[in-house]
């Protein structure tokens, strides 16, 4: 998991894949930190990708950085407890202008069962499942 943060963490900006309805819906996320053994984003409730994930909590997010790219797939589970939150933005403080662990708008959602692929056009693909 160390692997899979710390590439995403590389990468700057990776791009999360949720469905709304039959329609796929991509967007650039950038957080990606470790909590309790668990690797975790964060977002808004009072966003469209928030409610996607409510409705139907199967991900995939994808990340590249020099010449490799890496897939992310499983399930987002929400962890609304304020310690969570707070240790996601204590680690990205440049997200404090617009959250606050104790508003109601602030959520972290970790991910579960997941399963990470690193590959590129020149190596053998890497699994890690988390």
């Amino acid at each position: 998991m160390e692997e899979v943060q710390k590439f995403l963490k590389e990468c700057g900006v990776y791009y999360l894949a949720t469905v709304d309805g039959n329609e796929p819906k991509v967007r650039p996320f950038g957080t990606a930190e470790i909590f309790e053994g668990h690797l975790y984003v964060q977002t808004g409730k009072n966003k469209d990708v928030y409610k996607q994930i409510e409705a139907n909590n199967n991900v995939e997010l994808c990340g590249f950085k020099d010449g490799k790219w890496i897939r992310v797939s499983g399930k987002l589970i929400a962890d609304d407890r304020t310690e969570a939150k707070k240790d996601m933005l204590d680690k990205n403080p440049e997200l404090r202008g617009m959250y606050d662990e104790n508003d109601d708008n602030t959520i972290v959602l970790y991910f579960e069962h997941a399963k990470a692929v690193i590959a590129s056009f020149t190596e053998a693909p890497k699994i890690i499942e988390f």
